[in-house]
This record gives structure tokens, C-alpha cells and sequence, in this order.
């Protein structure tokens, strides 16, 4: 298969340029036909490192698919059929490219699953192997259902960690920004008119002027330096798996914001973990696919240590519970879980239980952010009008004597 760059106009009129694979000259206008376009021009194109299933696709595209695939499954529509009406609505030209591959995947023998395997940047684990479960049990409408119900659910956790990032940050650049002002303009502005009347500073005044001064030599140090050492840090994180382990372990131990991280993995897992349970995948393989999903080494290793437990015949609550990975409250549940049977919605409530958790830490670390970044800037004003007024009124004190 070759990749080639196509120029097409739709059924509107619209001119579209975009990258899709195909055998030949007159296979790529075949797959640009069943696309809903006609060719005009195209050429050879340079493959990317990964291929089709590296271009990002986004997880709303991914919930209107499901939906719309699983009401025209559930409605009688052949999956072909189906497939071909949702690449004609799709907006995203990337993602119509996908569903047209998986169109022609699907033509020539494959499976749906077996035609998602092709692009794991798009579907991950869990998404393929609930289409296979669903497609194997003849429950592909129920389980789409369950797909679209889930990564709502997700995305509304990943709305969720945008926030505790995200809020903090602002908050922090703009403190920060008032703290390089402070520094590299008005202080030097203040100072030098207490220098010039030639009275002794206090050590909190020289203190404040030594500071601002290293502001202004080398501001461009202080911008470039945590810049660079985040590059550096992923680079290392890339290329040597200890720094990996380090950095995620350092993650989960920050401040505030290490235990929602951490919650927020677990609840991801629970989630998929039931899921996955549900259609009649085993525990191991459960473990084993969301091992790689948790996206960061020290759960990841955890995983690992369970999963090896599990596999030489060790309970779940009790491997869950050897590694750390959950409170007591959390193992309980599970254990409750494995001796009624119930495992699966055992897991659902564990997911539930942490996403309520989430919600409510996130809204006390936005209140507790907020008036700790207000005391560090009002400690830092306090300081300045100290550094500066202080000994312009002793010098007015010593005019008036």
C-alpha cells in the first residue's frame, strides 16, 4: 500500500486536500469515490512515522461516532451501510480518512475490531476489545452504547484535570508576571531615588535591590531555565525508563495536585476494567490491557505486580491490596465484589466512588490555590512598599527634625 496526497472536491463543491493510502492510481480514486469525493489531483506522498492512526482525532468525534454507529446498528442498518453514512457526515477529514479505511478493511474480510487494530492512536485497547466482545456475542449496539456513555464519562474526568492544571497555571503566570514587573521596572524606578539621597539602606531594602538586580542581569536565564529543563526532562523521560519511573512517582507525590492525579488514574482503571469484565474478558487479560493505558509507570508497575499475583492464583482484593494501589475502604468494596459475584458493578462503584472524589477535591484545591497565590503576591507587595517607603519616610522624619 502506498500513501498519496489527493486534491478532491465533494458533493458541495468544496475543495479537500488530504493523505490516504491505497495500491495504485485506480484504487485511490475507488476510496476517494466511496469517500463522497471526486479526484483532481494527486501524488506520492511521505509516510508518517506510525502511519494514518498517529493523526489525532479527538474524543467528541470519537462519542458521535459511537452513538450515531450504535442507533443505526440498533435501528437494522447494515455496518457497512452505517460506516459509509457516518464517513459522508464526518467534518474532520482525518477521521473520515480512518472510516474510510475501515470501510475497505471491512470489504475485504476484516472485522471491525480487526480493522480498528490498525489504528491505535484512534481506538485504544479497551475500544477494540469491547467491539470484539460485542461483535462475538452479537451485543455491538450495547456495547457502542457503553463506549459512548463511557468516554462522555471520560471526558468530563478529562474536563475535570484540565481544571487542576489548568487554573493554577493561569493564576501562577500571572503572578509571576507581576513579580518580573515589580522587579525589572518599578523597583529600579523606587530605588534609585532612595540611593540618591545617600541615607543607609536596611538589610530588607539591600535585600529587595539585590534581588531586582538579578532580575534584570539575567531575566532572560530565568524565563529560558524551566523551559529548558522541562525539554530536558521529557527528552530523558523518552530515552531512559528510570527517569520515567522517577518523574511519575514525582507526580503523584505532588502537592495537592498528586493524589486527584492518582484518583483519577484508578477511576479511569476501575472504569475500563468493569467495562471490559462485563463482556466475559478474565481478570488477567482485564489487568493486562490496562496496564498499558494507565500512562504512568509506578500504577503501571503495580499493575504488573497484581497481575503476577493474580496469575499464581492470589485474589484480586487481596493483590490490589499488597500493591498499595487502593485504600482500604476501595479493597473492601472489590472483595465484596468477588464474593457475590458481582465484580463488575463493584468496579462501577469504586469508578463512581472516585469520580465524586475528584469533583470535590478539585473545588478545594481552586479554593485553597486561589488565596495562597493572593498571599504570596501581597507578601511580595508587602515587602516592596516595606523596602521602598520605609526609608523614604525616615528621610522625611530626619528633614523635619
Amino acid at each position: 500500500m502506498m500513501l498519496f496526497q489527493y486534491k478532491a472536491i465533494d458533493a458541495h463543491g468544496k475543495s479537500v486536500i488530504g493523505q490516504i493510502e491505497a495500491s495504485n492510481d485506480a484504487d485511490l480514486e475507488q476510496r476517494l469515490k466511496r469517500m463522497g469525493l471526486d479526484m483532481i489531483s494527486h501524488r506520492p506522498a511521505r509516510r508518517r512515522r506510525g502511519g494514518l492512526g498517529t493523526r489525532k482525532v479527538g474524543r467528541a468525534e470519537l462519542i458521535t461516532f459511537c452513538f450515531h454507529l450504535e442507533q443505526l446498528v440498533r435501528a437494522g442498518v447494515p455496518l457497512l451501510e452505517g460506516l459509509t453514512d457516518l464517513r459522508d457526515s464526518v467534518t474532520n477529514d482525518r477521521f473520515r480518512e480512518t472510516i474510510a479505511a475501515l470501510i475497505t478493511d471491512i470489504e475485504g474480510g476484516r472485522t471491525l475490531s480487526e480493522a480498528m487494530e490498525r489504528f491505535p492512536k484512534i481506538f485504544n485497547r479497551v475500544f477494540i476489545n469491547l467491539i470484539r466482545a460485542g461483535e462475538q456475542s452479537g451485543t455491538l449496539p450495547e456495547i457502542l452504547a457503553e463506549l459512548t456513555a463511557t468516554l462522555k464519562w471520560q471526558d468530563e474526568l478529562a474536563s475535570h484535570t484540565r481544571k487542576v492544571v489548568m487554573y493554577p497555571a493561569f493564576v501562577a503566570v500571572v503572578v509571576v508576571g507581576v513579580i518580573f514587573f515589580l522587579m525589572t521596572y518599578l523597583v529600579p524606578q523606587l530605588v534609585s531615588f532612595i540611593q540618591n539621597m545617600g541615607n543607609e539602606l536596611p538589610a530588607h531594602t539591600r535585600a529587595l535591590i539585590f534581588v531586582s538586580d538579578i532580575f534584570r542581569e539575567y531575566w532572560h536565564m530565568i524565563l529560558v531555565t524551566p523551559v529548558a529543563a522541562v525539554l530536558v526532562l521529557r527528552y530523558l523521560r523518552r530515552v531512559h525508563p528510570g527517569v520515567r519511573y522517577w518523574s511519575d512517582g514525582m507526580k503523584l507525590r505532588l502537592w495537592l495536585i498528586g493524589p486527584i492525579l492518582r484518583k483519577i488514574i484508578l477511576a479511569r482503571f476501575a472504569n475500563n476494567f468493569a467495562l471490559l469484565y462485563s463482556t466475559g474478558i478474565s481478570i488477567i487479560e482485564c489487568i493486562k490491557i490496562n496496564q498499558t493505558l494507565a500512562d504512568n509507570k509506578v500504577i503501571e508497575s503495580a499493575l504488573e505486580r497484581a497481575h503476577m499475583q493474580i496469575a499464581e492464583g492470589t485474589g484480586l482484593s487481596t493483590s490490589f491490596e499488597t500493591t498499595e494501589l487502593f485504600p482500604p475502604l476501595i479493597i473492601r468494596m472489590i472483595r465484596v465484589g468477588e464474593n457475590t459475584g458481582a465484580l463488575d458493578q463493584a468496579l462501577s462503584n469504586v469508578s463512581y466512588f472516585y469520580y465524586r472524589e475528584i469533583k470535590e477535591s478539585i473545588e478545594r484545591v481552586q479554593k485553597l490555590i486561589e488565596p495562597v497565590l493572593t498571599v504570596i503576591l501581597g507578601v511580595m507587595l508587602g515587602w516592596l512598599m516595606i523596602s521602598v517607603l520605609g526609608p523614604i519616610y525616615d528621610i522625611i522624619g530626619n528633614i523635619r527634625m
